[in-house]
């Protein structure tokens, strides 16, 4: 399944994201509100022991206290990274330009990608990646806002509506062989929208 176009992937600064994220971002991309609720849905998700995937992180996570197993970042800033006290050990890669994850299969109870999806160029191969190491009965937990790089987000981000951005999103895990399980929609008057969906095992009980 092909959820966009060649001309859906294009970036408006097509030069290697590498060099863009060079320097670290000691900030937040979200407003309180929003990391708070997302520190809510990770509570409901997460059990004691779990074992995460942070894809697309960097220095701060927004998990909750729970008592996590092994814990394993993924970003593009190396002394971001390196700064997440909640991870045992990380790794940087370049999804855009190799999709393939050096991790096993069903190594983690719940795969985490907050803010960043607006910046896969290859998301079915990536979500494919995601649901080869989602163990039998973990979910893909993917949030989002209205914030983004605009240069660096695809052509299908920028210009689709937010709830249009979720209907790519839905595509993505679909393309990756997983279910929606759960989509969850908050605007309010003030602040930034808080979008997220979690995907797991595709069923007939899961959105298809």
């Amino acid at each position: 399944m092909e959820p966009l176009s060649e001309t859906d992937r294009r970036k408006l600064d097509e030069t290697d994201d590498r060099r863009f994220y060079d320097s670290p971002r000691y900030v937040t991309h979200a407003d309180d509100a929003f990391l708070d609720r997302l520190t809510d849905l990770y509570a409901d998700v997460f059990e004691p022991g779990d074992r995460v995937f942070d894809a697309m992180g960097s220095w701060v996570s927004h998990f909750p206290e729970t008592q996590l197993g092994r814990v394993v970042g993924h970003g593009l800033n190396e002394a971001e990274l390196r700064a997440n006290d909640r991870y045992d050990e990380w790794f940087v890669q370049d999804l855009n330009g190799e999709q393939t994850l050096p991790l096993a299969d069903d190594a983690f109870d719940a795969v985490c990608c907050a803010l960043s999806v607006q910046y896969l160029q290859r998301p079915e191969a990536v979500f494919a990646e995601f649901d080869r190491v989602r163990a039998p009965g973990g979910v893909v937990v993917v949030s989002f806002s209205n914030r983004m790089f605009p240069t660096k987000a695809i052509r299908a981000w920028r210009e689709a509506p937010m709830d249009g951005r979720a209907a790519l999103v839905a595509d993505y895990l679909r393309a990756g062989d997983m279910g929606v399980t759960e989509r969850i929609t908050e605007v309010q008057s003030a602040g930034d929208p808080f979008y997220a969906l979690v995907g797991g095992q595709a069923s007939s009980d899961a959105e298809r």
